[in-house]
């Protein structure tokens, strides 16, 4: 093999150290002060979850590749807790340059913690294509285009702070796929590119551990926390019921098929996520559940034969059916349960056509953004000096890792 592809290895280390020594003098400035303890105390059970749900959750959801499950779960940890310094350093500087009020560090690390979704989410566009090279680089450029497109729509678009955050699976889905198709495609009978009965019941543990913990991704930083809570989990439950139901349904012998079950089951929380604290009755939410999960389980019927492969786009994970298509029925519904809301109020026309304008703007600024960062992303990663990893070492562990047991024969 040549030394090209595996003296990667020596970059990677240099860069984690650079990384860490420009983080650590970062918080060399950094000071540490009470305000605001009892609020900081109510919100750190949320973080904890959502904490949890990023690094167990997608950690073991990304594990669906036969022979990919260390660098699945091992790459996603050390991109996550690089990503989040990368993002509090981020913000801290939108504060500086912006003369933005600091609303705290427990809070900065929570946004930091949500923003590294849409990281884990184009994690899996990408999944066994990129090295660990690549994707420190892609997690800096998405974290730092991800803050840009939230500072937008706060200050042109006048979407508030926590609904901004909400915009995270629609940024990380489309940004992921823009990169995914400027890399190479694999080869269509790559053995490798599928999954075993172990690694797809790791990837559905992980797919639990997601399931369980969405709540307090939607309502970490809410202003009505309860009524996001309820009403995100009755979307969920009603996209997992709607996903075995849709899965029995449309296989041939009845029975239900794992790749449904993985990817429609988080779609009411997805969908769920722009207007969790909006929507006064569970039914609303409910039926956003259903067309959340109904989308998703379509969509993968579809989406891979008719857009995928015309398009030359290798979605490992399918991450467009399972959180992009649902996000943007979640940022529809955000709109017509809007006009409704404002039109029930007797709002003026003009208000309310500024409001509408202003959500459309934002919805599709956030796509175009992701698409734009994402095909510019996907050029810096293919070019030699991040070490392209040849097509023949897609999806492999060994290329990464060390097997005691097989190094000999390695």
């Amino acid at each position: 093999m040549p030394s090209r592809y595996l003296n990667f290895r020596s970059c990677v280390p240099w860069l984690i150290l650079l990384l860490e020594a420009l983080f650590l003098a970062r918080s060399y400035f950094m000071v540490l002060t009470p305000d605001g303890r009892v609020s900081a105390l109510k919100s750190y059970p949320e973080f904890q979850d959502v904490n949890h749900m990023v690094i167990f959750g997608f950690g073991f959801f990304l594990m669906v590749l036969r022979r990919y499950g260390f660098s699945s779960t091992g790459f996603n940890l050390l991109i996550i807790v690089l990503g989040v310094q990368c993002s509090v350093l981020v913000e801290d500087l939108r504060v500086f340059f912006f003369t933005q009020a600091n609303e705290g560090l427990l809070r900065s690390i929570a946004k930091a913690v949500v923003s590294m979704t849409a990281v884990a989410i184009s994690t899996g566009a990408v999944l066994g294509k990129t090295n660990l090279l690549q994707l420190i680089v892609m997690t800096l450029v998405e974290l730092t285009a991800f803050c840009a497109s939230r500072w937008i729509n706060r200050a042109y678009m006048e979407v508030e702070d926590d609904l901004s955050l909400m915009h995270v699976h629609l940024f990380g889905a489309y940004f992921g796929l823009a990169v995914a198709f400027c890399l190479p495609e694999p080869s269509p009978g790559l053995d490798k590119n599928r999954s075993t009965p172990k690694s797809d019941l790791l990837s559905m543990l992980g797919c639990v551990f997601l399931w369980v913990f969405w709540p307090s991704l939607n309502s970490l930083l809410a202003q009505s926390r309860m009524k996001a809570v309820l009403n995100t989990y009755f979307a969920l439950a009603v996209s997992a019921v709607t996903a075995f139901m849709l899965s029995a349904l449309t296989t041939k012998d009845g029975k239900f098929r794992m790749t449904h079950i993985h990817s429609a089951v988080l779609a009411g929380g997805v969908t769920i996520s722009f207007t969790a604290q909006a929507i006064s009755h569970p039914w609303i939410a409910m039926i956003l559940g259903l067309l959340g999960s109904v989308i998703t389980v379509l969509g993968s019927h579809c989406l891979q034969r008719c857009l995928n492969h015309p398009l030359k786009i290798h979605d490992t994970l399918g991450v467009h059916f399972t959180f992009g298509l649902p996000a943007v029925l979640g940022a529809l519904a955000q709109v017509v349960l809007l006009v409704i809301k404002q039109w029930t109020h007797s709002a003026s026309v003009y208000s309310l056509d500024y409001l509408v304008l202003m959500h459309i703007g934002a919805f599709c600024q956030t796509i175009s953004f992701a698409l734009i960062t994402g095909f510019i992303t996907g050029f810096i990663l293919n070019t030699k000096l991040l070490k392209i990893p040849p097509v023949s070492k897609y999806f492999e562990d060994q290329f990464y890792w060390e097997f005691p047991h097989l190094a000999v024969g390695f």
